[in-house]
């Protein structure tokens, strides 16, 4: 294990020192800070605070710019590494694979946290001095910066995938970009032309609550703004993903984790250097 961490921290060093990582980092700090000096409380029926109103917008900010940041991180991590003819040098050493796999995961999800605390932590500092924070609001907002290093995650397992499987940088940039497309965005507009198809008789509620799960960036959405509570119904998620509560996305995450990782491990040791 010593081994595995030891390559986490080069990776974190190597990460910091990426010009395009900190002007990411930094983004998504002034970002925040932004949506929570704009942000006002709303009024009516929702009765919100604050912080669950920023809450809501700091999540919509996350399903964009946290994969994209996670697939920067991680597209050229094995691929850059063989283009190099580095690879060949740190394999040399006294290292399996699936250690060197592990250790460049844990580095970049490392930065993944250091950037989600820095960012979403300095604006949740700002709101409770300024408005004061309740209980629900601070284990909801807890809840909101774990859901969304899962979802960092879930797309850097996806970059070593697609990192491990192609053969060159550029094709790697492109495949990257594609999975972003097609997770962050396409996704949900093909849902929702299927959702509208045949007057909405084409899915079921019970249908339309799995595919919407069944995706990542989804079940983020679900996980954070709980339809139930005031997060929920700003985010427009009253009665979305009713039928699959919260294990199921929790089990959705990490299954989208778990899965590309392996088989972007199983793929590192069939190729040759």
């Amino acid at each position: 294990m010593d081994k595995v961490l030891i390559l986490a921290g080069k990776e974190i060093r190597d990460g910091l020192r990426n010009r395009w990582v900190a002007a990411a980092i930094f983004l998504l700090g002034t970002l925040s800070l932004v949506l929570a000096l704009v942000g006002t409380a709303p009024v009516g029926t929702v009765q919100a605070t604050p912080l669950a109103a920023t809450l809501v917008s700091l999540a919509s900010l996350t399903v964009y710019l946290m994969p994209l940041l996670a697939l920067m991180l991680s597209y050229d991590a094995i691929v850059g590494e063989f283009e190099r003819g580095s690879m060949l040098l740190l394999l040399s050493y006294p290292l399996a694979r699936w250690q060197v796999l592990l250790g460049k995961f844990l580095g970049h999800l490392s930065i993944l946290a250091l950037a989600l605390l820095v960012g979403y932590g300095a604006t949740a500092l700002l709101i409770g001095l300024t408005n004061g924070v309740d209980l629900d609001s601070a284990l909801a907002f807890a809840r909101m910066m774990a859901g969304s290093l899962l979802l960092g995650a879930v797309f850097l397992a996806l970059g070593y995938l697609v990192s491990c499987w192609v053969r060159e940088r550029a094709t790697a940039a492109g495949v990257a970009i594609g999975l972003w497309l097609s997770l962050v965005v396409l996704y949900d507009l093909g849902l929702l032309a299927l959702l509208l198809a045949r007057d909405g008789q084409l899915l079921s509620e019970a249908q339309f609550s799995l595919l919407l799960t069944l995706n990542p960036t989804d079940a983020y959405r679900l996980f954070t703004l709980s339809p139930g509570q005031a997060s929920g119904l700003l985010g427009g998620l009253t009665g979305a993903g009713g039928a699959y509560a919260l294990p199921a996305q929790l089990a959705v995450l990490t299954g989208w984790i778990l899965l590309p990782l392996g088989l972007a491990l199983w793929l590192f040791r069939r190729r040759e250097l």
